[in-house]
Order: structure tokens, then sequence, then C-alpha cells
């Protein structure tokens, strides 16, 4: 499990998928949530402006991250 460490209270998923480099662009992290491709905290989540903050797990391609 890689941390990743945010500098806001909140960021939106679309937007941590490129910080954390699991996509290179906005519209490839929108491609991979609109593919049921992303879990937060164990659930497939299809929301690109789900809101995530510090504590929460994302999965993808069977890399984990958590939001530290």
């Amino acid at each position: 499990m890689e941390k990743i460490s945010i500098n806001t209270e909140i960021i939106k998923l679309d937007a941590f998928l490129k910080w954390c480099g699991a996509a290179t662009l906005g519209s490839e992290a929108k491609m991979y949530i609109q593919e049921g491709e992303v879990k937060v905290n164990g659930e497939v989540e299809v929301r690109r402006g789900k809101k995530l903050k510090k504590g929460d797990i994302v999965e993808i391609n069977e890399e984990i991250y958590e939001i530290v």
C-alpha cells in the first residue's frame, strides 16, 4: 500500500488519480472511473467527483493508495 499525502481537506477522485500517478490525464481518470475500475474503501465508485479525505483507501489496477 502506497501512502499519498494531500495538502487539502478533500480531493475529488479524478484529481486524486492524477495526483497519485494512476492516471496521466483527466480523460484517462474519467475512463477508469466510468468503467468501474476504481474502488474507494472497498466499494466500486463511478462518481468522478466523489470527495476523498484522509484515511480513505483507493484501489486501481491492483495498486492500493491510502490518503494521508
